[in-house]
């Protein structure tokens, strides 16, 4: 994907999430990792956005859906008003109960777009750290969160929010400076060796994905 057509979508997901209804709701979209980085082109656009859990729901409308669509959790988990209006995104986990993280990705993104979606309640900077912590003690470096990244959008999680025109700018001009990747790591907490592993691993990973990928977490 050229350094333009990546940019331009992650605008149409920013106006997406500020104009329509969400299954869930949203109070931040980031990009991170070689967008930001003024690589063209790049191999993937990662996304992130930060969910609120659902407390406005209406459980008494499940049985509905799972009659319908055999999907548990629908007003529980994901907002039931959402998916009358967007049945053909309604997605389920391995369990069959509606999963947040599959549903905004069927929403946001097309098929098979070189897209990956992060998705968790916590915001990028804090799980960005949290994730590290994770990573380390398990010796998982794929799991981690490039921390370079651009904050696009906050909002309240109503669909009302605020857009950095001055970030967009900047990424579009390349002049967001950013280190390394092992660099960026050590200035999170990893020492030089742990760094440079994570660094590969995480890269190793990224290689191995194709089309639209997503992870959904919870801190």
């Amino acid at each position: 994907m050229d350094r333009s057509t990546a940019l331009d979508r992650a605008e149409e997901i920013v106006d997406t999430v500020e104009n329509e209804r969400m299954p869930v709701p949203v109070r931040e979209v980031w990009v991170y990792g070689d967008v930001a980085l003024g690589l063209d082109p790049i191999d993937r656009l990662d996304v992130y956005v930060t969910k609120d859990i659902l407390l406005d729901g209406t459980p008494d409308r499940e049985a509905e859906f799972v009659d319908s669509h055999g999907v548990e959790g629908v007003g529980r988990t994901v907002r039931a008003d959402w998916a009358d209006e967007h049945r053909e995104h309604l997605r389920a986990n391995a369990n069959g109960h509606a999963a947040p993280e599959q549903c905004l990705a069927a929403h946001l993104l097309d098929d098979d777009e070189p897209i990956h979606l992060e998705v968790c309640n916590a915001s990028f900077e804090d799980n960005v750290t949290q994730r590290m912590q994770g990573a380390k003690a398990r010796g998982a470096w794929e799991q981690l969160l490039d921390p370079r990244g651009a904050c696009l959008w906050v909002g309240d999680g109503t669909g009302e929010g605020r857009r950095s025109e001055d970030a967009l700018e900047k990424l579009r001009n390349g002049e967001l400076p950013f280190p390394t990747l092992p660099e960026a790591l050590t200035m999170i907490g990893l020492d030089e060796a742990d760094a440079e592993e994570a660094a590969d691993a995480i890269q190793a990973w990224r290689t191995e994905q194709e089309g639209t990928t997503v992870r959904g977490d919870v801190v």
